[in-house]
């Protein structure tokens, strides 16, 4: 495993890690963007090493992010 694919999953974690501490924290809507940034890390990082069950976790995530952000913004 190179560097930088090492680094990269290290940042997923604390992203999405970051993301789950701010949601049990209450700070909806703000946790969407760690943790959104860290599901993208991991999709990158499950497509670089073609790691299928990284790619159906994370990857499936994305549009359930993005349904939030369009609830959150409709209900705003």
């Amino acid at each position: 495993m190179t560097i930088k694919i090492r680094i990269l999953k290290w940042t997923a974690t604390v992203l999405t890690l970051s993301g789950i501490l701010t949601f049990y924290l209450d700070y909806y809507p703000y946790s969407m963007i760690p943790h959104g940034l860290g599901v993208v890390c991991w999709t990158v990082v499950g497509t670089i090493t073609k790691d299928k069950p990284l790619l159906a976790n994370f990857s499936l995530q994305i549009p359930i992010i993005i349904a939030g952000i369009f609830k959150y913004f409709q209900m705003s």
